[in-house]
């Protein structure tokens, strides 16, 4: 091995657990910026690939990780912004930007995407390599350590709620699933105006859940008829309900928390088919959305919600682990333990 090396995180085989190996530091071409990791967030996405047999893009090896901030330290000889030393977020998903989706502002569903972590090597290690026009400054007001889940486990809920859902003041929110990315979506509906329901089986989610906005909880193992229970509140179903468990299951459930006319979006993933009533979704004209990421260019959106302390952030950090430790994280999340785990190489 010849030039610069770095340490990373490497997913050797799919299926294979992390190894902290030695690898080439990456060197960037003319128009991207080498970025030294700063911190790196733990997602569910990062475990589907090691322990429910998703697929990466890129096979393997391959460092994963999608949540990255870090320092701006090379610029390639095309590159002319971000500065040297800019505090920086990394994009989890970057678009081509010059196909039909991204022309009329569909970039986190462009064809030609690729994902870091993915379809390239991620921030599970001490530099990685980025499009230098893809890289978002963060303020000195956000310590970059717990900025790095703005990546996905805030923007992918804020697109979900303000340009999937459109929630709007007044109305009655129902979230399914209060993991990191699902206490955000009650975060965000919260700060919209409407009046959030939060359901988990976990008591000590639900309990930031309601100290991050929610008005009422409900865990399912506690009620005997949780979409009667939900009724209950309003006197009618919910008009928008976030499923972010992904699984049939909670598919089904948060339908049958759905008022005439209302939404359902869809946030977790699931591989797995689920049914829902298409008559009724006809017969009530009830919407059925998906949701994914979140565009960049409303990245810098969230970065401002959260330097004006419209978002909490610290209070969805819950452990910080160097990169020797990255295993530990893979296990909190296997147990369902905390909201997110990040790495700090």
């Amino acid at each position: 091995m010849t030039g610069p090396t770095m340490r990373a995180a490497v997913l050797s085989a799919p299926g294979a657990p992390l190894r902290i190996e030695q690898v080439p530091r990456p060197v960037p071409g003319a128009d991207e910026a080498l970025v030294r990791v700063r911190a790196c967030g733990f997602c569910h996405t990062d475990l589907h690939y090691l322990d429910h047999g998703v697929p990466t893009a890129k096979a393997p090896p391959l460092i994963l990780g999608h949540e990255i901030s870090g320092t701006v330290e090379v610029l390639g000889s095309a590159a002319t912004a971000p500065a040297i030393g800019t505090t920086v977020l990394v994009p989890a998903v970057l678009p081509c930007g010059t196909c039909s989706l991204c022309r009329t502002g569909r970039e986190n569903i462009c064809q030609r995407s690729r994902m870091v972590g993915n379809h390239v090597d991620g921030g599970f290690a001490e530099y990685v390599a980025i499009p230098a026009r893809d890289l978002i400054p963060l303020p000195p007001e956000i310590d970059p350590v717990l900025g790095c889940v703005i990546a996905d486990a805030l923007t992918t809920p804020y697109h979900a709620v303000v340009q999937r859902a459109e929630v709007r003041a007044g109305e009655r929110v129902v979230v399914i699933g209060c993991g990191g990315v699902g206490i955000n979506v009650v975060q965000f509906a919260a700060a919209s105006g409407a009046d959030v329901t939060a359901v988990d089986l976990n008591d000590a989610k639900l309990e930031l859940a309601r100290r991050l906005g929610a008005s009422a909880t409900v865990n399912p193992s506690k009620v005997a008829d949780v979409p009667r229970e939900l009724k209950s509140r309003w006197g009618d179903h919910a008009d928008a309900v976030f499923e972010v468990v992904g699984s049939p299951a909670t598919i089904a459930l948060a339908f049958s928390a759905l008022r005439r006319g209302g939404r359902l979006c869809l946030v977790g993933y699931s591989r797995t088919p689920a049914e829902l009533p298409a008559h009724r979704v006809m017969f009530l004209e009830q919407t059925v959305l998906g949701s994914l990421g979140c565009r960049p260019a409303d990245y810098p959106r969230v970065v401002n919600l959260v330097r004006q302390g419209r978002i909490d952030l610290a209070s969805i950090v819950t452990s910080r682990l160097p990169l020797e430790r990255i295993g530990e994280a893979a296990d909190l999340l296997r147990r369902g333990e905390g909201l997110r785990s990040v790495i700090v190489p």
